[in-house]
């Protein structure tokens, strides 16, 4: 059943942010109005607000001169500031998924890392690191001992839970795993009264299409940036 929620919910516009000022700040690496993650968390930094020199500054402190730095919904750079790379995606929040248990799904922990990179270098849903597994809940399914397919939590901002990393091998699609596990994690956020959201890339239509088909609605297109720091120590910044 559809439920009623914010679509235009700010935090959801600079949820990196957002999740490192709220339930995510026990991993946040932060000086002043910017923060990120270990890089081997999440490879991912934000500014409180992108408009404002003093978190430019602040993150350039954080980063160090000369660094390369990812972040999201930034559509501009400071001066001497360099972007070096860069994509498109959407976002999607749930307005009508049916959250439900997988009873085959079983929850993954930092032992199964090894298995979870080998899964996710071979179908690249997204970027998946060595501690990636400690931001919230994952879950998998396996076939005769092998992990299979996968989906878990990134993101978690006050009200609201990404849902990231979701893949299934390629032997195995068209089962319909990855929506299950889908499903399964949502209902694992429903019960603590979140809402999930998801990004997909702007160009895989596929998924796009997938994940509206089972009750997401896109909400905004977002930008991802990968920018290099400039190369003396932080000072005064001018957009």
């Amino acid at each position: 059943m559809a439920h009623q929620i914010d679509l235009g919910s700010r935090l959801l516009d600079n949820p990196v942010w957002a999740a490192l000022d709220g339930p995510h700040a026990g991993f946040a690496e932060r000086v002043g109005r910017a923060a990120r993650y270990p890089a081997d968390v999440y490879a991912f930094a934000a500014l409180a607000d992108p408009a404002d020199p003093a978190a430019w500054a602040d993150l350039h402190t954080l980063a160090g001169p000369s660094a390369t730095v990812r972040v999201k919904g930034v559509e501009a750079v400071p001066e001497g500031w360099d972007v070096t790379g860069g994509g498109r995606g959407v976002q999607l929040v749930d307005t009508g998924l049916r959250a439900e248990p997988a009873p085959e799904a079983v929850r993954l922990g930092a032992g199964d890392v090894p298995e979870i990179l080998d899964l996710v270098a071979r179908t690249r849903p997204g970027p998946f690191l060595a501690r990636t597994v400690h931001l919230g809940t994952y879950l998998g399914i396996r076939h005769r001992g092998k992990l299979i397919a996968l989906a878990g939590e990134r993101l978690r901002l006050p009200g609201w839970t990404e849902i990231s990393a979701v893949c299934t091998d390629p032997a195995h699609r068209g089962r319909g795993l990855g929506t299950r596990l889908v499903r399964a994690v949502a209902a694992g956020i429903r019960e603590r009264g979140e809402t999930p959201f998801l990004h997909a890339a702007a160009d895989n239509a596929t998924a796009i299409r997938l994940y509206e088909s089972i009750g997401f609605t896109p909400r905004r297109r977002t930008t991802i940036l990968q920018v290099r720091t400039p190369g003396t120590d932080a000072g005064p910044v001018a957009l």
